[in-house]
């Protein structure tokens, strides 16, 4: 898979593309990740990416010139180009598995008060990745990768993604290590007991459990529309 970025503030990737599970994926060559600077592709003379809005407000907007031709120039017939804004769909596990199908994409990081809404037309999908307003894509478009490139082959082992929370819309079942017991908290009986049907029932019937009591919400259904 390939994964280009755009965005205003390439340095924020710095420390996130050189470590842990992203640092190894690459490496792996199991994913390919580049940042492109907007700015570079400004015909401004000052590199100038952005401006007043049209009919006031406060705030400075995307200009659309510099992402349209950064786009034109790294665009393929594979990419899917994601937008990322408060306004788009919520993100969830489903849409991560969905992403990490594609063999290309391109994820457009939004910055101060907006974008210009021409640049809308570029999208194949919005993105959300919550209720709130950051003051850039940035760190959405790095929750987006990381979700993604963990769920490529060979990044990590199946069993362990195939176990997250979010998966048959059930949160992740409890799970301990050493000590057995600790400040008088114990590890379940069942999960020493090294019966291994046992310890699925016991896990599935947690997952349920903590489903039901934090996220009820999750068993009524497809939650990405």
């Amino acid at each position: 898979m390939r994964i280009d970025i755009l965005t205003i503030f390439p340095e924020m990737f710095e420390v996130f593309l050189n470590t842990s599970i992203i640092k190894r994926a690459i490496g792996n060559k199991k994913v390919e990740i580049k940042i492109h600077d907007i700015r570079k592709y400004s015909k401004d003379p000052h590199k100038k990416v952005d401006d007043y809005g049209y009919g006031g407000g406060r705030g400075m907007v995307l200009m659309p010139q510099p992402i349209f031709d950064a786009v034109d120039d790294i665009k393929t017939k594979d990419s899917k180009i994601i937008l990322m804004t408060p306004q788009g769909k919520k993100y969830n596990q489903k849409e991560a598995y969905n992403l990490s199908k594609e063999k290309h994409l391109i994820i457009i990081c939004g910055h101060y008060e907006g974008f210009d809404e021409r640049i809308r037309t570029l999208a194949d999908l919005e993105i959300s990745i919550g209720d709130y307003v950051l003051t850039g894509g940035e760190l959405p478009s790095m929750v987006i990768t990381d979700s993604v490139v963990r769920l490529l082959d060979g990044v990590i082992e199946e069993e362990s993604h195939l176990n997250d929370s979010f998966n048959n819309n059930l949160l992740d079942y409890p799970v301990y290590t050493k000590p057995v017991e600790f400040r008088g908290m114990k590890v379940p009986d069942v999960l020493l007991s090294g019966h291994h049907e046992n310890i699925k029932k016991f896990r599935q019937e947690e997952a349920l459990k903590k489903t039901k009591e934090r996220r009820p919400d999750l068993l009524e259904g497809d939650n990405y529309e």
